[in-house]
């Protein structure tokens, strides 16, 4: 493992002690949160906020040839020194680091906010003690909707459609609602929609803009059913082998750089819903002429109970009695939701 090159000797009969370069693995390629924030950040602003003295290079997961389900692991190893990991790939494996992001649970950012706030001392303590990781930031993607081929007035109108899924949670959320969830990639999403393997897929409000979806579909419900979360985390030994001062930095920098992955998802996901519906304020997308589906009040009574009674105890079910403790003890309280053990 080489998590930073050596200094250099420059010229001769002098030393001139060569940038220390950091390898990054990011989050997914080709969306915001990557272009816009985490790939600057690393090329260039480090660079920036320490004169020159510490560089980074950095590829997003998918491009890097690691499995999203083994980005833990190989952060653990070692093997990727800093790395970024979607929490939804945890659900196999370690299905109760998936809790803050349950589908029906934040119908908006700020609860989300509160959720992830009540979890992450949880989170980061577990990450640390069991994984050797320690978590540097916490990145949002935008809120994950549904997109639809026929018109769709509430979510009880998803009964009997085949709806693309991403995660186990979002598949008890369309079941519960009488749809039929299909576990699709996010590459396959265009592929099945095309060949009518699936009526609806849930995505984000802009990744479903730039992957064509106003052309394929018709009508984009309003309610956040998940949003996405992920780990920029890095292995402990070389976390600890950083120059003091690099650290130093990048506890102080990371913090703010989340901040700004938060306010573009906030953002994006606005922008996202402009542009599918092809208003005059559609900024980063390509304007399109979707019906836009706000939320009903039928609607938010169906996410409460789906959650309480379907996504809540399913994944408790998946997950064993520690993982209703573990809620109990953090989100339960702020979101006034006891987790029943598993029977």
């Amino acid at each position: 493992m080489q998590a930073a090159d050596a200094a250099s000797a420059a010229g001769a009969g002098t030393t001139a002690a060569a940038p220390y370069r950091l390898r990054i693995v990011g989050g997914l390629a080709g969306i915001s949160q990557y272009v816009r924030q985490e790939e600057p950040f690393w090329t260039k602003e480090l660079s920036r906020l320490s004169a020159g003295r510490f560089q980074a290079e950095i590829v997003p997961f998918d491009r890097a040839g690691v499995p999203g389900a083994e980005m833990l692991r190989l952060l653990q190893l070692g093997v990727v020194p800093f790395g970024t990991t979607l929490m939804s790939s945890f659900t196999a494996q370690y299905p109760e680091y998936t809790a803050p992001d349950l589908a029906g649970l934040n119908p908006d950012l700020a609860t989300l906010k509160t959720t992830l706030a009540a979890f992450r001392p949880y989170l980061e303590k577990a990450l640390r003690e069991q994984h050797g990781v320690e978590a540097l930031a916490i990145y949002v993607y935008p809120a994950q909707v549904v997109f639809c081929k026929k018109p769709l007035r509430t979510l009880a109108e998803l009964t009997g459609r085949r709806v693309r899924v991403s995660s186990a949670s979002q598949a008890d959320f369309v079941g519960a609602l009488g749809g039929v969830p299909v576990l699709t990639s996010f590459s396959q999403i265009v592929p099945s929609l095309t060949a009518g393997n699936t009526e609806c897929a849930i995505t984000g409000t802009m990744s479903g803009n730039m992957l064509g979806l106003p052309a394929l579909t018709t009508h984009v419900h309003t309610l956040p059913v998940t949003w996405g979360l992920a780990v920029f985390g890095a292995n402990q030994a070389a976390w600890a082998a950083l120059p003091p001062d690099l650290r130093t930095l990048l506890k102080r920098e990371l913090p703010r750089l989340e901040a700004a992955i938060w306010a573009e998802s906030e953002r994006e996901t606005a922008d996202g819903l402009a542009c599918n519906r092809g208003a005059p304020t559609c900024n980063a997308g390509t304007k399109g002429s979707m019906v836009v589906v706000p939320v009903s009040p039928q609607d938010e009574r169906s996410r409460q109970e789906i959650l309480e009674s379907t996504v809540l105890p399913r994944w408790v079910q998946r997950c064993g009695a520690r993982c209703a403790q573990v809620w109990n003890q953090t989100i339960g309280p702020v979101r006034g939701l006891q987790a029943a053990p598993a029977k």
